[in-house]
């Protein structure tokens, strides 16, 4: 088994509950999200464990589609999201903290674990060299993204 992790941290001027709204809105995120071109959205109510959708990227040039689920929700503080592809398990953990100025700071955690022998195994070894810079490039952009929505809309 191979494991990589990318973390990634941006301090966004909001209150946090603004910054989690703009985080769960599942059905909002290609709005608020450049890189999102779609969401389906697969299960009912409030963002919560157990929501699932299915999210589509534009990624090296190639659409690709993920089912996500979340595992864990702390409003307004703390979510979790996994997802399983070609062989790798996908764990994104984030943690929005309130900063005394009012502001936020959000921190993702993005680890996956993949099979040897699968074709996520040399994903793996490409996501554990150069291509962890440019999954962390990604995320750090999804977070600037959330950051000019909610910053904006004060």
């Amino acid at each position: 088994m191979t494991t990589w992790q990318v973390t990634v941290e941006l301090r966004i001027a909001a209150p946090v509950e603004r910054v989690w709204q703009a985080m769960t809105d599942i059905e909002g995120s290609p709005g608020v999200i450049a890189g999102i071109e779609s969401v389906e959205v697969l299960s009912e109510g409030p963002f919560g464990v157990g929501t699932r959708w299915r999210e589509t990227r534009r990624i090296f040039g190639k659409e690709a589609t993920e089912e996500m689920y979340v595992t864990a929700a702390e409003a307004p503080a703390r979510y979790v999201v996994e997802s399983d592809s070609r062989g790798v398990h996908y764990m994104s953990e984030f943690t929005l903290t309130p900063d005394q100025d009012g502001a936020t700071t959000v921190r993702l955690v993005l680890d996956a674990e993949t099979e040897k022998k699968s074709l996520g195994g040399a994903m793996g070894k490409f996501l554990g060299g150069i291509g962890s810079k440019a999954v962390a490039k990604t995320v750090s952009k999804d977070l600037e993204d959330v950051a000019a929505a909610v910053e904006s809309s004060k």
